[in-house]
């Protein structure tokens, strides 16, 4: 039998995932990955601050998929297949030891992301995976049952199949175009909000565990930490919030209103309620000096400023109308949100790939045979906290196996 000649594009997670899991299982084929950059795994890298969020501590894999705005349905079968546990055993089966912090993020113990990437890295070694790096894909063309791949340095080969994985690239989304593909408009999705406003002046670095995030005149909602930065608002709740947001604050040229409740779900008539308990029960305390439920003091502060509360009065001399505003600073909270700013680290963008011209059985294109899509070239993104490396590791395995198993 003649040898199958496998092209990977794009030396990502996905991309190393797929070349290990058909190298491994198949022998009758060689496998290459074309990486445009110098350097294989970059994001592996740099994700989660250097330490790699491999995945995240959901094991059921319909609870897994909500956690995806464009994907959810698609990815349930697949889930199925190769979950949450399933990538932690790979990991661990190969030397790197993992840890589930309180939050169910998963890091290695080590808490050095170089310990993923040298493990795919010497996975593919060891199967005999060829990586070629700064080798971008110029062209891709159908011939006969295959495909013609022309590189950047003039350089053109014929491979039986290809797989996809070169994430958010626009060149290669043309291609795809090319090939008969449909492209939903990328739009970036986890962002930091960019607000200017008094009330968080000089408070960056201030988290409140749980808040309550709506986009104004929007159905998208969350609930989740937040952090204060030097540009606006932050934190895992707000990421979620951009995540499932995204493609209408796009349209919406990130100018929108933010509405915060910083006491997470608690309505303002009992934040009102409770003040007054809170009044009766501390009446001699300086309002400034004691601070309300989980809010820093530093927080505190600029709220009952801006509900007009002289902060050196004591609770006792609060009257009735200061209280009721002090409760709606509490719990609608409105800013002005101007813009975004990305993390690199957490860049993923919602778009590519129309979801419903791939097979998620295998990731293989119903559009052109023997391609297949894996990674963040499809339509599919996640918030914050493993889950777009999951889909990644989980579309390769698939998108593998079944390369190993059909010549």
């Amino acid at each position: 039998m003649s040898s199958k000649r496998i092209a990977i594009v794009g030396g990502g997670a996905s991309g190393y995932f797929t070349a290990i899991q058909a190298a491994q299982n198949s022998s009758h084929s060689k496998i290459f990955i074309f990486e445009k950059s110098k350097d294989v795994l970059q994001k592996v890298r740099i994700s989660g601050g250097g330490r790699c969020n491999v995945t995240h501590a959901c094991f059921d894999p319909k609870e897994l998929t909500k956690y995806y705005p464009r994907g959810e349905k698609e990815l349930l079968g697949p889930f199925h297949k190769f979950c949450t546990g399933d990538t932690m055993d790979w990991f661990e089966k190969r030397g790197v030891e993992l840890k589930i912090e309180d939050d169910l993020r998963v890091f290695p113990v080590s808490d050095s992301s170089e310990d993923i990437a040298q493990a795919l890295i010497r996975e593919a070694r060891n199967n005999q995976v060829e990586v070629f790096t700064q080798m971008p894909v110029v062209d891709i063309r159908k011939k006969d049952e295959g495909f013609v791949i022309e590189f950047a340095n003039g350089q053109q080969s014929y491979f039986d199949q290809v797989v996809i994985s070169s994430g958010s690239s626009g060149k290669i989304w043309e291609i795809l175009e090319n090939l008969g593909h449909t492209i939903v408009q990328p739009v970036p999705s986890l962002f930091t909000f960019n607000i200017k406003d008094t009330r968080l002046n000089n408070l960056q670095g201030v988290s409140v565990p749980l808040v309550h995030s709506k986009i104004e005149g929007t159905p998208f909602e969350t609930t989740g930490p937040l952090l204060i930065t030097h540009w606006g608002v932050s934190g895992p709740g707000i990421l979620k919030l951009s995540a499932i947001g995204a493609r209408k604050l796009a349209e919406m040229n990130y100018e929108a209103t933010i509405v915060l409740n910083w006491l997470g779900e608690m309505e303002e008539r009992d934040a009102f309620s409770t003040l007054e308990d809170w009044k009766n029960e501390n009446p001699k305390k300086q309002i400034i000096s004691s601070p309300f439920s989980a809010i820093s003091k530093r927080l505190w502060t600029k709220l009952i400023e801006h509900a007009h509360l002289e902060g050196e009065d004591t609770w006792a001399n609060v009257p009735h109308a200061s209280l009721q505003r002090l409760a709606h600073q509490l719990t609608h909270a409105k800013f002005s949100m101007k813009g975004k700013s990305t993390n690199k680290e957490e860049f993923v963008t919602a778009g590519g790939v129309e979801l419903k011209e791939i097979d998620f059985k295998n990731f293989q294109s119903k559009i052109v045979p023997h391609l297949f899509l894996v990674g963040e070239c499809i339509n599919i993104d996640a918030v914050t906290g493993g889950f777009n490396f999951q889909a990644a590791w989980t579309g390769g395995f698939l998108a593998g196996n079944y390369l190993s198993q059909n010549p």
